[in-house]
Order: C-alpha cells, then sequence, then structure tokens
C-alpha cells in the first residue's frame, strides 16, 4: 500500500512538472512571436505600426471610400431637412 502512495505522489508531481514546463514554453514563444511582430515599433526610432484604416489609404481615398464609423460621425455632424426648415422659420 506504500508503495501506491508514493507511485501516485510522484505520478501527480511529473505531471504538475510537465505542465508547468509547457506553460513556461509557450509564455517563451508567445513572447518571441509578439517581439518578432514588434521590432520595427520598438528598435527604431519612428516606429509606429502601419495605419490600415480605410482611410489610411490613398488609393480608397482617391476612389472616395471612406470607413463606415468616418461617415457615421459625418452624417450625426450635419443638420437634418428639418432643423434646416425650423431655423429659417425663426
Amino acid at each position: 500500500m506504500n508503495f501506491n502512495r508514493l507511485f501516485n505522489l510522484s505520478l501527480r508531481h511529473k505531471i504538475k512538472n510537465k505542465m508547468i514546463k509547457t506553460l513556461l514554453l509557450g509564455i517563451a514563444i508567445l513572447s518571441i512571436a509578439i517581439l518578432l511582430m514588434g521590432i520595427k515599433v520598438f528598435f527604431t526610432k519612428k516606429g509606429e505600426f502601419p495605419n490600415t484604416h480605410i482611410s489610411g489609404s490613398k488609393a480608397m481615398r482617391d476612389r472616395g471610400i471612406s470607413c463606415a464609423t468616418s461617415q457615421d460621425r459625418e452624417a450625426s455632424n450635419r443638420e437634418s431637412l428639418i432643423e434646416k426648415i425650423l431655423k429659417e422659420k425663426v
């Protein structure tokens, strides 16, 4: 009986060690990936992430295509037809 108990404790200890090693390996791989993706940003003076927004593309601006969020913002800032009519009457 004593042997089984020691074997179970040893097995649990081995499983914990494997889990910890796997977790540390995953953290290391993730850290390396983040570092490699951000080399330009981290190690240059004017490092910036590329602008992937639609308004950042000259070709899209030339075609008159803009972001839906920007269009919504512009539309909400515009004065509605009813507001224009009411202002004229006052």
